[in-house]
């Protein structure tokens, strides 16, 4: 078995490395299929837990050491839902197992938190609309296998909690590692312009359905076309005298007077979107730079982002028929760091945001990053994007893709990482490695299988924290 390494992309080039021609793309899929004789392809069905695996409770509680504490347990309480929700919470508890498991060593941009929610549609900066990962808060380079070996968990997990059975959950992964081996060998032969253009369209995603299931696909790309912000104006804002105010719903939306650390928040967010804008290209530096803030509130979102500082900022240009959201996010270390070594980036933010654009390859026009500082010895990295301008999902379960027809999206799954992977890595090897053989469909299968009940026993330990009252849970 090939060891984990700590792998990291270079930030600089030699003169002389511009100079040297790459191997062939036969030669480097052949080095990718050559690697099965130290990796196998049933290897990696594997699944061994490390000998020493920390307690997922204690992983639990050390992050909630770094967020804020009156939100842990609205946090808990939606992981509480289902095995899959505790799943999408619990990413720094399967990195530790990840780490434990053989792996090729071909670097690719990850994701970092990989599952079958965490894709989406979204507006190009050209507004056509795509489909694709949409969520890089634990993005760090690693090997392939990591992502694709979270996502396909996740299917299985996310079926069956859905009262999916055995033969579905089976079916789904298949159809994502097979889409994943198609495509990625597609785009190791592509010319590399035509991969950095290279999107999956609203007509790809027509394509994956079945008739029965095309009307409520309709339903939400046009959800998702219409979603803008003048629509988020309507829902999240109010009159309040003559200014328009983000609406109180706490303890999800609130308004705050001063930060955790006790500076008054107002003061620090001006720091923080000079440091923001600072950075941003001219061109939208100088359209940032017209629009005025006039509002700002802490908003809870997600899962596994619970008890960060996540915000929604209002801004409004010449009126309020002209506004403007954008989402600040805190920016904190990426749960595969113990593993795969620190960023490059000092920033988290940066580090989320390049992620985001290497793996994305289309983020919209005001996804940039900062740093708040509190005092001399504390800060805080974060992004900004906006909220909501064609940003839309494809739920899974109840009231969006039904277990009958998750089969029909898992193959938007493959498609979507290998497009990323191959953005970010050499896909020519990995494509090499992965074959068209059903053998590694089947190898990935049996891991995801393994996993989800090392998943299933995890919840069960997580339910008892919680019925003990080791872990306090929001009250619903």
């Amino acid at each position: 078995m090939s060891s984990q390494k700590k792998p990291q992309f270079a930030v600089l080039r030699s003169v002389e490395s511009f100079k040297n021609p790459r191997p062939s793309i036969q030669k480097r899929m052949a080095d990718g299929r050559a690697l099965r004789k130290e990796v196998s392809l049933s290897a990696q069905g594997i699944y061994t837990p490390p000998k020493n695996r920390i307690d997922p409770i204690s992983i639990l509680e050390t992050q909630a050491k770094d967020r804020i504490e009156s939100l842990i347990p609205i946090r808990y309480e939606r992981m509480l839902q289902s095995p899959f929700a505790f799943y999408r919470g619990g990413a720094a508890i399967m990195a530790q197992d990840l780490a434990n498991q053989p792996t090729t060593n071909i670097t690719v941009q990850l994701c970092g938190d990989m599952h079958v929610s965490n894709f989406g549609l979204f507006g190009t900066a050209e507004h056509r609309l795509v489909f694709g990962i949409n969520d890089f808060d634990e993005t760090l380079p690693g090997s392939w296998e990591w992502d694709l070996k979270r996502l396909v968990a996740s299917a299985v997990i996310a079926c069956e909690s859905n009262g999916g059975d055995k033969a579905l959950s089976k079916k789904i992964v298949f159809r994502i590692c097979s889409e994943y081996q198609k495509r990625i060998t597609q785009y190791a032969k592509m010319p590399y312009l035509d991969l950095a253009q290279e999107f999956i369209s609203d007509a790809d995603i027509r394509k994956h359905f079945s008739k029965e299931h095309q009307k409520q696909i309709e339903m939400y790309l046009k959800q998702t076309k219409g979603q803008g912000n003048v629509q988020v104006l309507q829902k999240l804002t109010t009159l309040v005298g003559k200014d328009r105010k983000i609406i109180n719903k706490p303890p999800l939306i609130e308004h705050f007077k001063k930060s955790a650390f006790g500076h008054p928040l107002s003061s620090l967010i001006d720091k923080a979107l000079l440091n923001y804008s600072s950075t941003l290209l001219a061109d939208r530096k100088i359209l940032f730079e017209r629009y005025v803030l006039k509002d700002f509130a802490r908003k809870v979102v997600g899962v596994g982002s619970v008890g960060t500082n996540c915000m929604v900022l209002y801004f409004e240009g010449d009126s309020e028929n002209d506004p403007l959201f954008l989402q600040y996010k805190e920016a904190q270390k990426s749960v595969l760091s113990p593993y795969l070594g620190e960023s490059i980036y000092r920033d988290m933010g940066q580090r989320v945001v390049a992620g985001q654009r290497l793996l994305q390859g289309a983020p919209d026009i005001f996804l940039n990053y900062g740093s708040m500082q509190f005092d001399i010895d504390k800060s805080q990295g974060f992004y900004l994007r906006q909220l909501r301008d064609m940003k839309g999902g494809i739920p899974i379960g109840p009231g969006g893709v039904s277990v009958k027809n998750f089969a029909d999206y898992s193959k938007l799954f493959g498609w979507a990482l290998a497009l990323g992977h191959s953005r970010s890595g050499d896909a020519a090897m990995i494509a090499g490695y992965c074959g068209q053989e059903k053998e590694f469909g089947e190898a990935m299968y049996l891991f995801a299988r393994s996993y989800a009940k090392q998943n299933e026993r995890d919840f069960d330990l997580f339910r008892k924290a919680v019925k003990s009252g080791r872990l306090k849970v929001a009250k619903t």
